[in-house]
């Protein structure tokens, strides 16, 4: 047994999330909480947010770029994205589950949209892309930076470095929901016009925020643009934002707390130690399947840091896996979608690290008797 060293650490009452969101939340964060409530136009709260903007600006390097947290999950940037960045035809593409419910929403928010699909397991390749739009006349296109259903992580630096080169009035729209705030990601560096993601995921935070970092040249496109909405108005949300330091809609209060403090441990901690963290569970993630006779299903070159998403060679049950798993107060999931089953995913992602990790995989060993 690979890990036959290696014993339980003392297990807590709650079942600890192995999930690639939500994610697991330490106690600290979850006390943080319950802090007395202020009125959201108070200038206690004001400070509250701009302070978090402030963070977020100091994590991510933003010299240029408008950043603006929602009281939402993030799949609010994807209504945002279709109802403010998209005039005529976007380009959307897919290679799992989460890339094709952009593709759908844009549909579904009136606009016209074509869809650039990859196999599942496939990364989305910048020639791929640039291909795709020298079809037809589109305004906007769309990447998801870690497609959670399948593992991929695709190659966002060098797709808005080649991408842009040639259509630079083209918007460039990445969902980062699952790797953004654990993978090293700088949104001006990637050139993207939005990028936005989740508290839930990396962030380990209770699910309910999401942030969105915003170029000036989107925010001069939405202007023109009608039909934005109220929530979905990214006019609306950065201007107030930027008259007052607040938002214009009551926000989660309580939430805002959670991410105030965590953004204190995550600045201290550092960008590059926090992705190298990430990078060093799905390394040793990666060496245990391949020591079991299993296999990586994103293409190699290509695989998350955050979320490993394993092929079930072996051919057992990952639901009676999970099971056990959660006799034992620990829960991974299962495949998704059409990949249930076929694959199991293990959420790496957050505050978790590879001591942690290691006690994980000795249970899976266990009850797979690997």
């Amino acid at each position: 047994m690979l890990l036959q060293l290696i014993r339980p650490m003392k297990q807590n009452k709650h079942t600890r999330l192995w999930n690639p969101g939500p994610t697991e939340v330490s106690e600290r964060i979850l006390i943080s909480q319950s802090k007395p409530m202020i009125g959201h136009r108070e200038s206690t709260f004001t400070d509250l947010y701009k302070g978090i903007i402030d963070k977020l600006n100091r994590f991510f390097e933003i010299t240029n770029y408008h950043t603006y947290v929602h009281t939402a999950s993030g799949s609010i940037w994807m209504d945002i994205s279709a109802r403010n960045l998209v005039r005529d035809k976007a380009l959307s593409t897919t290679c799992g589950s989460f890339s094709e419910r952009m593709y759908q929403t844009i549909g579904s928010c009136g606009k016209t949209v074509d869809k650039m699909a990859v196999e599942w397991g496939k990364a989305t390749k910048p020639e791929q892309i640039l291909d795709a739009l020298s079809k037809d006349k589109y305004d906007a296109f769309t990447v998801v930076h870690n497609e959670t259903s399948t593992g991929v992580r695709n190659p966002t630096v060098e797709i808005g470095k080649q991408v842009k080169k040639e259509y630079p009035d083209i918007m460039y729209i990445i969902d980062a929901v699952s790797s953004l705030g654990g993978d090293f990601i700088l949104p001006e560096k990637n050139q993207a016009d939005l990028i936005f993601a989740s508290t839930q995921k990396a962030f380990a935070l209770p699910p309910g925020l999401s942030m969105a970092f915003i170029s000036p040249e989107a925010f001069e496109k939405a202007k023109t643009l009608p039909g934005r909405g109220q929530y979905t108005d990214l006019v609306a949300l950065l201007e107030y934002y930027g008259k007052k330091n607040q938002t214009p809609s009551t926000p989660a209060i309580s939430l805002l707390y959670s991410l105030d403090i965590q953004l204190d441990a995550m600045l201290a901690e550092g960008h590059n130690n926090i992705a190298k963290r990430h990078e060093d569970m799905a390394k040793y993630t990666r060496s245990w399947v391949e020591k079991h006779g299993m296999k990586m299903f994103a293409e190699k070159g290509y695989e998350s840091i955050t979320v490993s998403i394993v092929e079930n060679t072996l051919g057992k049950s990952v639901a009676d896996l999970n099971k056990e798993l959660r006799k034992r107060k620990l829960t991974i999931s299962n495949g998704y979608s059409q990949l249930k089953e076929k694959t199991f995913r293990i959420g790496h992602m957050g505050s978790w690290t590879v001591s942690e990790l290691k006690e994980l995989l000795w249970h899976i060993e266990e009850i797979w008797q690997l």
